[in-house]
């Protein structure tokens, strides 16, 4: 390994443009050390996709973040299952599962396509008049937040405030290796709404998923209320933010790649799917390692943190050939951004339907656009990637 190799999921730098550092973790270190923050990091598609299956050997028991404040026994308070290992993985997995069911995602179609409508028709409105817009704060920032609140039953005026929170959660600031004070006390404000909302709920039940959850029974066994507020959390949290970063990402890329003209015109699964590989959202999860293993000429000893590089993997050339090219015809089936086994995201049927539908609307509303990359912004983050800010321009809006 060269001296000059060095990875941090902190470096602001990293979040510009982490994909050479990338190929050079795959080539040169793919076991790589950290000595100055404590971690290790598995690069290669072949060692990360089976490190996601292998529980037992890669726990999740002390979280899925090297931030201090959420790394520990205690990760589950916030990140709810994301934090567990089997047999709690299994209880508590298996009670939400039956409030967050592939019946109620399904159902969310229609909502979705309607608000879709909505927020757009909005942006055409500006661009008629001439007024500046952006496409994270004037669209995928809302979508997201509005859909996974509707499934929560929380009231629309509520909405803004809890996107702003969880933006403040996620952010990271230049030399901070943990949740700066502010993004704490976000966290503790949506902690306390959402107790507010599960006493709301327990007075008076709705057909919201948060009612479901509060019902929700396998052989006697419910959820606890500081179980569905850590889901509740995460789901504000993971869900919202992940899926905001895949819009706005797959048009950024698919303009960078002068692929607009095909993207617009035919089914828009290829583009969802390559994007989610290309640069997906979630760009590493951690791990503990629970006994010593060999890998690559160097041991891992029991105890260590370990990240699991899902955007390095996404980019593997020796799973996908000419890796660093956007491709729409290209197979993605290995893609492993929604990780893998046991811990696979439960909520990617909904983030795979939520930018389905809202990409297909954009097609049928829009012609051609062109994104003001002088003027975009990447949010800070030390595990999402995406922008925060992407302005854009509507060429031609003619009706499909």
């Amino acid at each position: 390994m060269s001296s000059d190799l060095e990875y941090s999921p902190y470096d602001y730098r990293v979040h510009e443009d982490p994909y050479p550092l990338y190929a050079r973790l795959r080539r040169e270190a793919p076991l790589y050390r950290n000595e100055e923050l404590d971690f290790w990091a598995l690069s290669r598609h072949a060692d990360v996709a089976p490190a996601f299956r292998d529980w037992e050997s890669f726990s999740s028991v002390n979280g899925v973040t090297l931030d201090a404040s959420a790394w520990g026994p205690h990760a589950h308070r916030t990140m709810s299952f994301l934090a567990l290992d089997p047999p709690r993985h299994t209880r508590l997995r298996g009670l939400v599962s039956r409030g967050f069911t592939p019946r109620r995602v399904r159902e969310l179609h229609p909502r979705i396509q309607e608000m879709s409508r909505t927020l757009l028709a909005s942006l055409l409105e500006k661009q008629a008049e001439g007024e500046p817009f952006d496409f994270i704060a004037d669209f995928a920032g809302v979508l997201p937040m509005d859909v996974i609140s509707e499934l929560m039953g929380v009231p629309a005026a509520d909405r803004p405030e809890l996107r702003r929170l969880a933006d403040v959660v996620v952010h990271r600031e230049e030399g901070v290796h943990d949740v700066p004070p502010a993004g704490m006390d976000a966290a503790l404000t949506l902690v306390g709404y959402y107790e507010d909302l599960l006493a709301a709920k327990r007075r008076q039940p709705g057909d919201d998923l948060t009612s479901a959850l509060l019902e929700a029974e396998i052989d006697g066994d419910r959820l606890a209320d500081r179980e569905i507020i850590a889901f509740l959390f995460l789901m504000v949290i993971a869900g919202n933010e992940t899926t905001t970063k895949l819009l706005a990402n797959a048009l950024y890329w698919a303009w960078k790649h002068g692929l607009t003209d095909r993207a617009l015109k035919e089914p828009v699964d290829a583009w969802v799917e390559e994007t989610l590989r290309y640069d997906t959202s979630s760009q590493q999860l951690a791990r503990t390692v629970t006994a010593d293993f060999t890998a690559h000429g160097r041991t891992v000893p029991a105890g260590s943190r370990l990240l699991l590089l899902v955007g390095a993997a996404n980019r593997d050339e020796t799973v996908f050939p000419d890796a660093d090219r956007y491709d729409l015809d290209r197979d993605t089936s290995q893609l492993i951004s929604f990780g893998g086994g046991r811990h696979h995201c439960l909520g990617a049927s909904m983030a795979r339907l939520e930018a389905r539908v809202a990409l297909t609307e954009f097609t049928r509303l829009v012609s051609a656009y062109e994104v003001d990359e002088a003027n975009a912004v990447r949010v800070h983050s030390s595990n999402v990637r995406g922008f925060a800010t992407l302005p854009i321009s509507l060429i031609d809006r003619s009706p499909r």
